[in-house]
């Protein structure tokens, strides 16, 4: 059971080994997930396509690209609140339990109430602080020139010395600010929907699963951006599919990497 009041307090997870395999047959689960119940993945990930579509408004279209920032800040303060939807969906199937949007959207908002808007909180903060680094890393390298002198001249700026040294730094540190958000939510956030759990636990078992399997971990990281940025190719619209079917996977993955004393 979900809800909050049923919930007895965990204890700490036991930790399983992943490996490749486990990732094949999460990935295969969770497109099972997504074939059964295709209105809920579709009805999770318009709220992401929609985002996608209006920031590339914002920024190639309108030209009013102040809106991006506060555009992509929600991103992170809602995705909790998308993936624990696909995750109950998920849950559901295992169990047998039926199918019902308002049980399950009752399941979302019923989140609010628990552990998952910290998790939005400290994902946001994180982001936040990324976009500071960012900035500061381009102003190290390019000084006080304005960013729309670079996007519009991109030839001569980025395909220089200093130029390509700040794309490398900068994808250094987005690199690691990337693993480490990965690391705390991957396990997480399915954790929380699963047990009665306080935010910072959950994130520090999700971390030490990350570390006690990090060469699975990091290649199933760098396969869910490959394929997330695959998905917004064809004008986001390949996000209908690839977020439902990674969030069903995600918490197959969860459910065989972690187990718990009832």
């Amino acid at each position: 059971m979900t809800d909050a009041t049923e919930l007895a307090a965990s204890g700490p997870p036991a930790i399983a080994r992943v490996g490749f395999s486990d990732l094949s047959a999460a990935l295969g689960a969770g497109f099972r997930d997504f074939r059964r119940a295709p209105m809920f993945g579709l009805f999770f990930s318009f709220f992401y396509v929609l985002g996608g579509i209006l920031i590339f408004l914002e920024l190639d279209v309108l030209d009013q690209s102040y809106w991006i920032i506060p555009l992509a800040a929600g991103f992170p303060l809602l995705a909790p609140f998308f993936g624990v939807g696909l995750y109950e969906v998920s849950r559901r199937l295992e169990e047998g339990a039926p199918l019902d949007w308002a049980a399950v959207l009752g399941v979302v908002v019923r989140q609010k109430d628990r552990q998952t808007p910290s998790v939005a909180a400290v994902m946001v903060i994180i982001f936040l602080f990324w976009m500071f680094l960012a900035h500061m890393i381009f102003a190290l390298f390019m000084g006080l020139e304005p960013m729309t002198n670079i996007l519009s001249n991109w030839q001569d700026t980025i395909l220089t010395q200093k130029g390509l040294t700040m794309l490398a730094v900068g994808t250094a540190v987005g690199a690691i600010i990337s693993f480490v958000l990965f690391s705390l939510t991957v396990m997480s956030l399915p954790m929380l929907l699963d047990r009665e759990m306080d935010f910072i636990s959950a994130m520090i078992h999700s971390f030490q699963l990350v570390l006690q399997n990090l060469v699975p971990m990091v290649a199933w990281g760098l396969f869910i951006s490959a394929l997330t940025l695959l998905g917004m190719a064809p004008f986001f619209l390949g996000l209908f599919v690839v977020l439902p079917v990674l969030g069903h996977a995600t918490w197959h993955l969860y459910r065989r990497s972690m187990s718990f004393e009832d």
